[in-house]
């Protein structure tokens, strides 16, 4: 007699995308890839970061990873919620950054709990996660990841960068270089490196990456760049990241025990 049919799970599709927010003294550090799918002959690209930004008052940064109708929903719902004036609070005028991280865990919930179970019957994935920082007037700057159940932990010192969607590739050189002291420029600088690993291990992630750099206590942008594959910059930490790990490689001693 045969076995009977296996109910088929809903496939899970590789997270096409790689965010980094790394919480320091000097400020915060936002980068998100560009690419949505990769195949052989179609490469999608979407922006995975949206700023709320009201200068001299807050600075909202949200990055996001999974599925991208569901993540596009949760943030449109933020934003309707920010044009209904302040009958209810929202993004313009919630008092700390702990609301905003909570605002956009309940809009996650909403979306996943009228989207989520189609999705579901269909076999497509519904991941959806979210990087959220930034400063409001009146409190120190802070990050948070919200994960796709709606729930959200905070930056810690101890703990003062969050990654979501194809993390592995990029986290060694991010634990090897930051702490909660490291300067702006050398954060940015270990995000590109960050960024250079990942998309050479994993053809699912790549360029353009959008990159904003925040500092604390400024309320207001210090730097946002989209760099693409033309940027000098990026092309020069490809090859010399590269030959200088070569170098250090051949450098070491063999070992002795060999």
């Amino acid at each position: 007699m045969p076995d009977p049919p296996r109910t088929q799970p809903a496939c899970h599709v590789p997270s096409m995308t790689y965010c980094v927010a790394m919480s320091l003294d000097a400020g915060i550090i936002f980068a998100s890839d560009s690419r949505t799918n990769a195949g052989v002959d179609q490469i999608g690209r979407f922006s995975k970061m949206k700023v709320f930004a009201q200068e001299g008052e807050r600075v909202i940064v949200t990055l996001s990873s999974g599925n991208l109708s569901l993540t596009q929903n949760a943030l449109s719902i933020l934003d309707q919620k920010a044009r209904g004036g302040d009958s209810e609070l929202h993004l313009g005028n919630a008092q700390s950054m702990f609301d905003v991280a909570r605002l956009l865990g309940d809009s996650l919930r909403d979306v996943k709990s009228r989207d989520g179970p189609y999705l579901m019957q269909n076999n497509v994935d519904a991941s959806a996660n979210f990087l959220i920082g930034g400063q409001i007037r009146g409190e120190p700057p802070r990050l948070f990841n919200v994960y796709g159940e709606g729930n959200f932990i905070e930056a810690t010192p101890d703990t003062c960068y969050f990654q979501i969607g194809e993390t592995k590739y990029g986290k060694p050189i991010i634990d090897r270089v930051i702490k909660r002291t490291t300067s702006l420029v050398d954060a940015t600088k270990c995000t590109m490196v960050s960024f250079d690993s990942t998309m050479r291990s994993n053809i699912s992630v790549g360029l353009p990456i959008d990159l904003l750099v925040y500092e604390t206590d400024t309320l207001r942008i210090k730097l946002s760049r989209r760099i693409e594959e033309t940027d000098p910059y990026f092309q020069m930490v490809h090859t010399q990241w590269g030959e200088g790990l070569r170098r250090v490689f051949a450098q070491l001693p063999d070992p002795d025990w060999t």
